[in-house]
């Protein structure tokens, strides 16, 4: 399992890729809008920073222009995986993309049968959108991330699947559990998954008693 961070901040991505942690990163057009710099700045930075993947998203609907796009981002470094929006035009693009061997992120997935025919497609990724599902009270999203998991599975389909739209740590855990072989989750509950109290009050008295030992530490 690969934990990718979902944002566009370059500071919130240096600070997680330093911690070791992540192993890619995920974008889209309104994280990229909110760091309020030019976007090929952004994207040198996120790509000086990260050595794994990085998830670009077009902006087009249109087939003719999101293939251009997509050709654009692709050829900014190795690094740059093209998302494209689960549309039959986002699919067509998939298919020619895949056959140039240029990786694909397939975003905005809701049901078994996208997810399916994203694969079918070539994506070389196909993103379920745990936290927004479970905003619609459709189903939850684990159930679908589980679904997709076995159905891959059973069909020896390589896409790799991940669990996007990750509001918390149950919906973290919960996407392991089930079968995500990605998480990719936003800066601040990535921040939260490294803390628990018990660990923070277990460090504190080990703080303490070493501090009423009177012992000196070598060196």
């Amino acid at each position: 399992m690969e934990l990718f961070l979902d944002s566009a901040d370059p500071q919130q991505v240096k600070t997680a890729w330093d911690w070791g942690v992540i192993q890619g990163v995920t974008t889209n057009p309104s994280l990229l809008a909110s760091v309020g710099k030019p976007y090929i700045e952004v994207v040198n930075e996120l790509i000086q920073i990260v050595d794994g993947s990085i998830s670009l998203e077009v902006i087009a609907t249109d087939f003719e222009t999101m293939l251009q796009q997509a050709r654009t981002l692709a050829a900014l470094s190795r690094k740059i995986v093209v998302k494209i929006p689960c549309t039959t035009d986002g699919l067509k693009v998939v298919k020619i993309l895949s056959a140039q061997k240029i990786k694909t992120n397939v975003t905005l997935v809701f049901s078994l049968s996208q997810a399916i025919l994203a694969a079918k497609a070539g994506a070389t990724y196909a993103s379920v959108f745990v936290g927004r599902l479970e905003d619609m009270a459709e189903h939850s999203g684990d159930e679908l991330v589980s679904q997709v998991r076995t159905a891959y599975d059973d069909s020896l389909i390589p896409t790799k699947l991940v669990a996007a739209s990750i509001r918390n740590e149950n919906h973290f855990e919960q996407s392991i559990l089930t079968g995500a072989d990605i998480v990719t989750a936003p800066f601040p509950i990535v921040e939260k998954l490294v803390r628990h109290q018990l660990t923070d009050a277990g460090l504190q008295r080990f703080l303490d008693d070493w501090a009423r030992s009177g012992l000196e530490f070598p060196g």
